[in-house]
């Protein structure tokens, strides 16, 4: 069957500041579309990838025309329902013109992402230009419906969809997670075009094109913020084998891609298994540059100087805090001396330190939110980010948000920029405040700029500092920049 598999078109000020977007801007490599692309060749199908993010929604309903798919895919976070939800209706919109010109029409329309997952039946209440809704991982699930679409047979039975039959939305029983990732072809990256597009924010990366890897799913960490499909962590992490692995960064590497981040939620989690893709990136003489996340009380500075020797240039840890009882009620399980331990060491083996805190924490105050910005500047990362808290649907935050605050109704909220969640203790404009004064007080300490202007090395790491100190710049002009309604300000 012909499919297409779209991400809906954005630009960057639907997340960011038209003031800041600058140098927070980034497109990452869609690995969970990938993933379904390369499964859905494998079986024999006839894909095309097209991405909003480099397209406009009339170049979307175009290529849609052109290619006449019997399937469509729809991709969609929380902040993008709406647009998928629109470009649904657009492309149901323009099979009926198609219809008067006897073109071939009515496309089978499949949406999943994050947010279908979480709210699954939803999806198709919201939209009756919808047919189906992917409830959990989509690789198996999705080849399994074309195989039926393709014979004309019911979709009842098929395991992780609900689907709408004559006019009735039927669920089925949840699909089990895949267990062995091993088996999974690749990601498609040969459908994403010109490489050199998909990048990281600035100063995040070294050398283009980056590729993106991901070696395990899932996690065993609770945090109340974070969505996973198995919310009980049931199965816990479903670990690619390292060999799987070195096949994918070398394929990779043949491609051309000269930087992999590896966006697991924690590279450390088997610490063993990291030491053993360090010893094989090594004995492999592969020649990359890399960037991984992990959680401070799963490194030392053995394993941060082995990653440092195999091509890591940074490390990103998830700090959140700089108070115990905040990281305590977001369920983190971590403490405070484990960030500073891990920091340290991060930057004795010569790592690059990334730090990421939240505002808007449950039970968090403003004076707490302060504590955390002295903190941040004690660590002195060499870059931190300042998020709100944001309560995405399928997280217990989310589930649970009576027990910990009040929820935005506007779904473009929900991108860590605009303060979706407001906790009990704390108001919308406290937080925005909070963010404004952690990125002015961490960024226009003299010796921040000075490492800065130091670590100039390329035209690259000089783009990005421009764009930096312009949004520092409209940081400590603007006091209203994290404001509601001032993200296309």
């Amino acid at each position: 069957m012909k499919c297409a598999l779209v991400i809906p078109s954005w630009v960057p000020e639907d997340i960011f500041s038209s003031k800041t977007a600058a140098s927070q801007i980034n497109y990452w490599q869609p690995l969970g579309t990938l993933y379904v692309a390369s499964s859905l060749m494998k079986a024999g199908h006839d894909v095309r990838f097209l991405n909003g993010a480099f397209m406009k929604h009339e170049e979307i309903l175009n290529q849609v025309k052109q290619h006449q798919p019997d399937v469509i895919g729809i991709y969609s976070t929380t902040f993008g329902w709406k647009k998928a939800v629109f470009t649904a209706a657009e492309i149901r919109k323009s099979e009926v013109r198609s219809q008067k010109s006897e073109v071939k029409n009515n496309a089978f329309i499949i949406v999943g992402g994050p947010y279908p997952i979480a709210m699954q039946e939803k999806c198709l209440e919201d939209s009756t230009d919808i047919d189906a809704v992917v409830t959990g991982e989509g690789e198996i699930t999705v080849v399994e419906m074309l195989k039926r679409l393709s014979k004309g047979k019911s979709l009842e039975g098929v395991e992780g969809i609900v689907f709408r039959d004559n006019g009735k939305i039927i669920k089925n029983a949840p699909r089990p997670l895949i267990t062995n990732v091993d088996a999974l072809p690749f990601p498609a990256r040969e459908l994403l075009g010109d490489v050199d597009s998909y990048i990281p924010p600035p100063a995040t990366y070294k050398r283009k094109p980056v590729a993106v890897i991901m070696t395990a799913r899932g996690c065993t960490r609770r945090c109340i913020f974070c969505f996973q499909i198995d919310k009980e962590r049931a199965l816990g992490i479903r670990y690619r084998s390292v060999e799987n692995v070195m096949q994918e960064i070398e394929l990779c590497l043949k491609q051309g891609y000269r930087e992999i981040k590896f966006i697991d939620d924690t590279f450390a989690a088997d610490y063993d298994r990291a030491m053993k893709i360090t010893e094989e990136i090594r004995r492999r003489k592969l020649d990359f540059t890399w960037f991984a996340s992990a959680c401070v009380n799963q490194v030392d500075y053995p394993l941060l100087k082995a990653f440092k020797d195999a091509g890591c240039w940074a490390i990103l840890f998830g700090a959140e805090s700089g108070v115990q009882k905040n990281l305590n009620a977001i369920r983190k399980g971590i403490t405070i001396e484990q960030t500073r331990k891990a920091v340290r060491a991060a930057k004795k083996a010569g790592l690059t330190v990334y730090t990421p805190f939240l505002f808007g924490i449950p039970g968090q105050t403003f004076e707490d939110g302060l504590e955390t910005i002295r903190f941040a500047c004690e660590l002195d990362p060499d870059i931190a980010n300042f998020h709100a808290l944001t309560p995405f649907p399928g997280t217990e935050l989310y589930d649970n948000l009576e027990k910990y605050g009040t929820m935005s109704g506007d779904w473009y909220d929900f991108t860590y920029q605009g303060a979706a969640f407001i906790p009990h203790t704390m108001t919308r404009e406290e937080i925005s405040q909070l963010r404004q004064i952690a990125f002015k007080k961490f960024y226009l300490r003299p010796h921040v700029i000075l490492r800065r202007m130091l670590g100039l090395r390329s035209i690259h790491d000089m783009k990005a500092a421009v764009k930096g100190f312009r949004s520092l710049f409209w940081l400590w002009t603007r006091d209203d920049l994290f404001r509601k309604g001032s993200r296309k300000a």
